[in-house]
């Protein structure tokens, strides 16, 4: 059954693309992201109700996600099932015949942003009270994120974050929101030189990050039948930051560790060879 949902979901995501208006909504998005309907149809000779037609297509393969800001409802790129496809797929051809797959893929994963928000939404085969879980406890984040948080998850705490065996401590390191099983959010860690030299930045790059304000992650946790939606949001950014780019290419990768672990038990681990990256399910811990 579970093989079949996956079929299916492959399916729609691959209709979805197929239409010409659509994938101009998905280059719209990818110019600007965190648009309004009425944003979108001003770039589409159509009738706003067909706009909101081809956005729910691309809403029901996952392609599009949307927040609500106020009154305004914002539509986002998710590269969630770009990466599935890609993680499912790209091992099986040589890389010349995925080359348009993997353009896609970096193009969702780092878009260029008026509005430096990163959005990504995925569906894990779990609870809500596992997935919370692995969000906040430091034996599951451990395993698919090299992270764990000293912190008692209540409004107003303080989080002292082991990030790579570095240990960042800093009063504005706060938890922000803590709905168990519903909503979680916290603020950003500093960039410190000994993360910079753990992580690989360069001193430039190191600069620009620690001088830019910081930033917050949101996660929404939602019951999806037999499954949770997970939508992570990390925003808080100015034009141009450093910061969000370098979150728009990680988020997907920790992603994809957490809902390989909680639905299979094993650890997922990143292989980077020269040619291209391969994604490896390990059997052991």
């Amino acid at each position: 059954m579970a093989a079949y949902s996956d079929r299916r979901e492959i399916d729609e995501v691959f209709k979805a693309l197929a239409d010409p208006s659509r994938r101009r909504l998905l280059d719209s998005l990818n110019a600007c992201n965190g648009q309004t309907l009425r944003e979108l149809c001003a770039d589409m000779d159509m009738a706003r109700q067909s706009v909101s037609k081809h956005l729910g297509v691309l809403e029901a393969a996952s392609l599009v996600t949307t927040l609500w800001r106020g009154r305004e409802k914002l539509h986002y790129l998710n590269a969630a099932p770009i990466n599935e496809i890609s993680e499912r797929w790209i091992d099986h051809y040589d890389q010349p015949r995925v080359r348009a797959l993997a353009d896609l893929k970096q193009a969702l994963e780092n878009p260029t942003m008026q509005k430096p928000t990163f959005v990504y939404t995925t569906y894990i085969q779990t609870t809500p009270e596992t997935l919370w879980q692995a969000l906040t406890d430091p034996a599951f984040t451990k395993r698919y994120w090299d992270v764990t948080f000293e912190t008692d998850w209540t409004v107003g705490s303080t989080m002292v974050w082991d990030n790579h065996g570095t240990i960042i401590a800093d009063p504005g390191q706060v938890v922000l929101e803590s709905d168990p099983y519903r909503r979680l959010s916290y603020t950003w860690h500093n960039f410190t030189p000994e993360l910079g030299e753990v992580i690989g930045f360069s001193e430039e790059l190191l600069a620009d990050l620690a001088a830019e304000p910081r930033s917050k992650v949101t996660f929404e946790i939602e019951p999806a039948g037999d499954a949770v939606k997970l939508t992570v949001v990390h925003d808080g950014f100015e034009p141009g930051s450093k910061v969000a780019e370098n979150v728009g290419s990680g988020w997907p990768v920790v992603m994809a560790k957490l809902k390989t672990m909680l639905e299979t038990g094993a650890p997922l681990r990143i292989e980077r060879g020269t040619s291209q990256s391969r994604i490896v399910v390990s059997s052991s811990s």
